[in-house]
């Protein structure tokens, strides 16, 4: 659970965050966000405070907290037989961007802690524009350093989780981008993004098993610690479009593959429509995003044995599935002719509905079933964001 907790984490973030384009420097800024996810069992909300400072028209720093609250009772921890937890987890960000003529340098660094886990990460990028500024370049790479513990019953307070003190474990990641975006025409735009990230290390959930047929029962079956690969490589390209239509409205488009080394082949889609309206202050929005994408190798809903293969997972996100997120948002513009340090502002509200199929992944929670024929597991999930941004 830690990994997708700080998945949403960073994908919510992205959303006020933004970097900036080259040759261009983020405008003085502060943002206040609360998030909520609720689906599948597991609740994640909490606030968010962005703020960004130009210094000397070439100098910009800004600074990020990011608080997630988790109460979990996922399906995984109801297959395991454990009881449904908290936790929080708390992200500090701070990044630094200096411009020089057409070229934009960018340093970031981030810290996340929560009881069983800590992630650490240091990311550069550069960008420049080309071509009377038609065209922009831009390179990143990213160092991460995390550390995976485990919490386990207090022996002296069955009611109280302490970190196991035999259990550390960590992770190095690499991750390489590039990109070009490209101004096609005064109404389109363009940009193609390649990534790679390289992870090594303890990639599992410490918590996490898969099950096998029981040997002595082949209705039922046991459950056994996951046994993931210690190195993973993955792939990603995505090619993505906006067009602006006359009557200052915008459709927009995009595709990203996704490959690994562990076998997955991933494919998403998405297709939306921004539109304001009229002179009133409000803007409104609407997207439909398409995900599938296929299981790893090593994975299986059930294993006919304990020792069937060097390396066996049963972790949902690792399966064959697919999702649809409908996404609808709406902004207001206040203080558009500025009011006392404020230049302008905006109240903003989004809401997601997802929803998630599996095709190999069996709803194992009734165990009058025989193992094996239980229903594909399939949920929906809301998420909603809330924020005001100020520029001043």
């Amino acid at each position: 659970m830690f990994t997708a907790i700080r998945a949403l984490g960073l994908l919510l973030l992205a959303l006020i965050a933004a970097p900036s384009l080259a040759g261009v420097l983020p405008e003085d800024r502060a943002d206040l966000l609360y998030h909520r996810y609720e689906g599948g069992g597991v609740t994640i909300h909490g606030p968010s405070l962005l703020v960004r400072k130009t210094m000397a028209e070439k100098y910009s720093v800004s600074a990020n907290y990011y608080m997630d609250m988790v109460t979990s009772a996922s399906i995984d921890v109801e297959v395991s037989g454990a009881s449904e937890y908290k936790e929080e987890r708390d992200q500090y960000t701070l990044g630094f961007d200096y411009l020089r003529g057409k070229t934009t340098y960018s340093i970031n660094y981030s810290n996340s802690e929560e009881n069983d886990y800590e992630a650490n990460t240091a990311s550069f990028n550069i960008s420049q524009d080309l071509f009377g500024d038609l065209t922009t370049i831009s390179m990143g790479f990213s160092k991460g350093d995390d550390t995976v513990q485990r919490t386990i019953e207090d022996p002296d307070n069955p009611d109280v989780r302490i970190v196991d003190p035999s259990f550390r474990e960590g992770i190095d990641r690499w991750s390489y981008r590039v990109g070009v975006s490209q101004i096609i025409t005064r109404n389109s735009i363009a940009a193609l993004g390649l990534e790679v990230i390289t992870d090594e290390g303890y990639l599992n959930n410490p918590y996490r098993s898969f099950r096998y047929v029981d040997p002595e029962d082949d209705t039922n079956y046991r459950l056994a610690t996951e046994i993931y690969p210690r190195t993973r490589t993955s792939n990603a390209a995505s090619l993505n479009g906006r067009y602006f239509l006359p009557w200052r409205a915008a459709v927009f488009g995009g595709y990203r593959f996704f490959t690994d080394t562990w076998g997955i082949d991933a494919n998403t889609y998405e297709v939306g429509y921004i539109h304001p309206w009229k002179s009133t202050g409000w803007t409104f929005e609407a997207s439909l995003r398409y995900y599938n994408q296929g299981n790893a190798d090593f994975y299986s809903d059930l294993f006919p044995r304990v020792d069937y293969q060097n390396f066996m997972g049963r972790d949902k996100e690792l399966s064959t599935f697919a999702s649809q997120t409908l996404h609808v948002g709406a902004t207001y513009e206040f203080a558009r002719g500025g009011w006392k340090f404020i230049k302008k502002g905006t109240l903003n509200l989004y809401y997601d509905r997802m929803e998630f199929d599996y095709e190999d992944y069996r709803d194992a929670r009734d165990t009058s079933l025989v193992a094996g024929t239980e229903p594909f597991y399939s949920f929906g999930a809301n998420v909603i964001q809330a924020f005001v941004s100020v520029w001043f």
